[in-house]
């Protein structure tokens, strides 16, 4: 018996806009290919899909040409974003199109980029208090940034602040050269990279004047954060107590995030103390939501996904071998 496999058609109607779809020399429709496992045919303006993916492969495409049809720009990283959610159910695809977005100082629309992502946007819009857990490489630090960039445009804010332990530092910041700024520079760059990207130029002059302004997690001591946006990176760094401090900042008006990997502590013997405890304590608490990310969400070079597999597939494979020989019966004796 003869049978033809289904094919799905679709209709797009700005030819320039199928062929930056397209890509140069069809690129981008071979990325989706090689993806999904689909095999597309593009004629004019009408593209056939077939495969056991073309539903994902048509979400994928509608998306992006929405995309262009808003003005922005389309490259790998925006495929591989789009495939993330087309891989996700069918609900979830279709509600793409309106997932958390947002508008950067330079006009650029900033867009989640898996559907983890697009949860911890949602969650930072609806709740005080935010935790994003995860591995490195899923965007929780520059996500915050960027929401927290987004809060001053929109004067939801009358700050950002931002804190970040540094362990290497620790009591011998006052010998390093400089002012407090410069001594904790080098701990804050991903935080500080994220504004420029999202800010630019302005967020040098927001510093200087304090609408942007660098905390030491270690000065946090006995302030009050009001109608401020406070960001904690790197929150496997932290002891218990500095971590019941810095949440105990939280003042009116106030919103906060916490960032932070449990696999990567740096503290004595890798236990990631204050985050975990924190965790555990205030799960269920009213206003305090958990974003978690996992190896799938790494939005990073596609390699960095399979360093982190790689890594946590060992450390389970250790974890396991410990706790088998730590409960390996006894041999009776003779």
């Amino acid at each position: 018996m003869n049978t033809k496999r289904l094919k799905l058609t679709l209709e797009f109607p700005n030819n320039a806009l199928v062929s930056e779809l397209s890509g140069p020399h069809g690129k981008h429709l071979a990325r989706l290919e090689q993806k999904l496992g689909v095999k597309v045919d593009l004629r004019g303006n009408l593209m056939s899909i077939e495969g056991d993916g073309r539903d994902a492969a048509s979400a994928v495409l509608r998306a992006l040409y929405a995309r262009l049809e808003a003005g922005e720009h389309i490259s790998a990283a925006e495929i591989d974003s789009e495939i993330r959610f087309a891989n996700e159910t069918d609900d979830k695809v279709s509600a793409h199109t309106g997932s958390p977005m947002l508008r950067t100082w330079s006009g650029k629309n900033l867009r989640a980029r898996s559907p983890a992502q697009a949860a911890y946007l949602d969650l930072m819009r609806t709740h005080p208090l935010v935790f994003g857990i995860g591995p490195a490489g899923t965007g929780k630090t520059y996500l915050a940034a960027a929401f927290g960039a987004h809060l001053l445009y929109e004067r939801r804010v009358e700050r950002l602040i931002l804190s970040r332990p540094a362990l290497e530092a620790g009591e011998r910041l006052g010998f390093l050269p400089g002012d407090l700024k410069e001594k904790i520079d080098p701990y804050l760059r991903p935080l500080y990279d994220a504004l420029m990207d999202v800010i630019g130029e302005p967020a040098l002059k927001m510093m200087e004047q304090g609408i942007i302004e660098v905390a030491p997690l270690a000065f946090m001591r006995g302030r009050t954060l009001s109608r401020a946006f406070v960001i904690l990176d790197e929150a496997q760094n932290t002891t218990a107590p500095q971590m019941k401090m810095f949440l105990t900042r939280l003042g009116e008006d106030s919103r906060m995030v916490v960032t932070g990997d449990a696999s990567q502590s740096d503290l004595p013997g890798g236990r990631a103390e204050g985050l975990n405890q924190a965790l555990s304590i205030l799960k269920g608490v009213e206003g305090v939501a958990v974003a978690q990310f996992a190896d799938k969400d790494v939005v990073r070079h596609a390699l960095v996904t399979r360093i982190v597999t790689a890594y946590n597939a060992a450390d389970r494979a250790a974890n396991a071998k410990k706790h088998k020989s730590e409960h390996k019966p006894e041999e009776d004796e003779d």
